[in-house]
């Protein structure tokens, strides 16, 4: 079933995609491994390496992990095509890199709101801050 088909699903697919997740995002998963496993090894390691890390501490909606893993994949195919260096890819700072990724991505932006949230109100209950920062009432 195609994703941009106007059709309403059977209520097998209806039943089916409330079971086992959306067909779809599957799909879209098994493509972005297919696409991954065709890099060279070095670029495929480090993806893995950072898909290990994003299935820990990225988006866990099946739509915003895929736009991210897509995303993922076109930049490490067309770093592989360039012959970009995986050190110049990452720089210094591999965490830092990753954090960085993420925060372009809605769900991703929760962590840096939720950190901001949390340093207010240690600076509110530690007496420094009597103003909240972090945008909530």
């Amino acid at each position: 079933m195609n994703a941009e088909s106007k059709e309403p699903k059977s209520r097998y697919l209806q039943y089916l995609e409330l079971l086992t997740g959306s067909l779809e995002e599957k799909k879209r998963w098994r493509q972005y491994k297919a696409r991954v496993k065709q890099l060279p090894e070095n670029y495929r390691t480090a993806v893995e390496a950072l898909e290990r890390y994003l299935m820990h501490f990225g988006p866990a909606d099946g739509a915003g992990a895929m736009a991210m893993f897509t995303d993922l994949a076109d930049l490490f195919e067309q770093s592989a095509a360039d012959g970009t260096p995986i050190r110049d890819i990452f720089g210094e700072d591999p965490v830092e890199f990753v954090e960085a990724f993420m925060a372009n991505y809605p769900l991703g932006q929760y962590r840096a709101r939720e950190r901001n949230r949390f340093t207010s109100a240690i600076a509110r209950a530690a007496g420094e801050d009597t103003e909240r920062r972090d945008g909530t009432d």
